[in-house]
């Protein structure tokens, strides 16, 4: 017996022996077998079970196996389809390989035919998964950009993966990580990467920049005469975002009385406008986000504990830059060509001692701060490439400041231990793979081998390639 048992074959034919015979030799070869007497069935079928394979006669009742093939088509099944034929009908076999059928087999049906057809099949559908799954690997391996969030860390990476597997879920999100990490881009990518929700709203909300007040109204709407000001009826966000997804970001911002009514929609899925009796219903994805440690609030009494674990259900921490360092020579780059766009200046990119100075930094305000220093020394910058003179003194002088007391020690100097700690790090990262760290360090190879020259990294590891 071949161990076939995770291929399911549906049979489909008009005769109870024919039906019976096959699915007992499918079963006795190691397959998963089901059947149906004609298409219709098949199709209701295939509803409820998925199979690998549709094996079907060409001439039944109701619907015939050519008609079969031809829904299957349209309904974009992706299972391949062998159709069984009499001599006499093999130019209605031959016309459906053209439709689309895997191939035919004639009546009576050879045991050993059918085995050897399925076999290749197997193997055809073991290579592709296979295929598909190296693809997936490398793609998880080597990509540094996804859905307009640049990174390859590994830490990210990881992140990329499980906004992947929640990809066709509509589970609520909550996302943490220090202000400027990239929240906001993280929850956009997450509506994104979602083929339910194609087409759909994806709303956001700063929850932090409104009052108590303001954000209920804008929240869930309110009606004419609710407040001051309410001068007609207006809807809320949840109103607008319903059908897709609603991004609250600093969702610690809300009040005692804000997380019992948000805590209402999540399990009930409905709410009032204020000032109006009348119960709206919405079905609305939930993501939100905080750079706050909503678990120290709770402990606090200041936020809820069935809430938190109502929005808590899948948890993306974002890593702060200074934990993903390798990362910065790839968000320069980015910023550096979103930057010179707008500002219509040719910035090619920036010398070995600015990016010394920018991989070393702690960069307490995280990426939005990085963009603010690039955004700066674009302005600034007499040439096409960003030097240390086109960064803020401070910047500078807090590298330098932490690596030397020498007021005279030159700048490349006072990084060269910074830099060579850099550079063991992310060659580490990269298993010594030379062509791999230059590429995440945005150097070229030839830079690379003068630095570990420099350095004394060449003989460091067997590995270098």
């Amino acid at each position: 017996m071949h161990n076939n048992h995770q291929i399911h074959v549906l049979v489909v034919d008009d005769e109870p022996l024919i039906r019976r015979s096959l699915s007992e030799f499918l079963t006795l070869e190691g397959y998963a077998a089901s059947s149906a007497n004609n298409g219709k069935e098949a199709l209701n079928q295939l509803k409820k079970i998925k199979a690998d394979i549709i094996l079907s006669d060409i001439q039944m009742p109701d619907m015939d196996g050519l008609a079969l093939l031809k829904e299957i088509k349209a309904r974009k099944l992706i299972a391949p389809v062998i159709l069984m034929t009499g001599y006499g009908t093999i130019d209605n076999a031959v016309a459906a390989i053209q439709m689309g059928a895997y191939d035919y087999i004639t009546k009576p049906i050879i045991d050993n035919e059918i085995k050897i057809l399925l076999g290749r099949l197997v193997k055809e559908k073991n290579i592709l998964e296979e295929n598909t799954r190296l693809k997936e690997e490398l793609s998880a391996t080597k990509r540094d950009l996804f859905h307009e969030i640049v990174g390859a860390d590994e830490k990210m990476r990881k992140i990329y993966a499980l906004i992947e597997a929640i990809s066709n879920t509509r589970a609520t999100v909550l996302i943490h990580g220090e202000s400027g990490t990239g929240k906001r881009l993280v929850a956009h990518a997450i509506h994104k990467c979602n083929e339910l929700e194609k087409g759909k709203p994806f709303v956001e909300v700063s929850c932090g920049a409104l009052t108590e007040t303001l954000l209920e109204s804008e929240l869930f709407g309110h009606v004419k005469g609710a407040f001051t000001g309410a001068i007609k009826d207006k809807p809320g966000r949840f109103e607008l975002a319903d059908g897709g997804t609603i991004f609250l970001d600093e969702i610690d911002a809300f009040s005692p009385a804000l997380q019992v009514k948000l805590l209402r929609v999540l399990q009930e899925g409905e709410f009032e406008r204020v000032g109006d009796n009348h119960t709206i219903k919405v079905d609305v994805r939930v993501i939100t986000a905080t750079n706050q440690n909503l678990e120290d609030l709770i402990a606090q009494n200041k936020f809820r504990k069935d809430l938190f674990y109502r929005l808590n259900i899948i948890a993306i921490e974002l890593p702060p830059l200074k934990e993903r360092k390798s990362d910065i020579p790839l968000l320069v780059d980015e910023l550096i060509k979103r930057h010179s766009k707008q500002t219509k200046k040719n910035i090619t990119g920036v010398s070995d001692e600015a990016m010394a100075i920018l991989t070393n930094c702690d960069w307490p305000g995280n990426i939005r701060e990085l963009e603010n220093v690039i955004e700066r020394a674009i302005i600034l910058c007499k040439n096409t490439i960003i030097t240390p003179a086109d960064f803020p003194d401070a910047l500078t002088k807090k590298i330098i400041g932490n690596r030397s007391s020498e007021a005279s020690c030159k700048l490349k100097t006072a990084l060269q231990e910074p830099e060579r700690d850099l550079l063991v790090k992310a060659l580490e990262s990269m298993n010594w793979n030379r062509n791999e760290t230059a590429k995440n360090l945005g150097i070229n190879r030839t830079t690379l081998y003068k630095k570990m020259l420099r350095f004394g990294l060449l003989k460091a590891n067997g590995k270098n390639k």
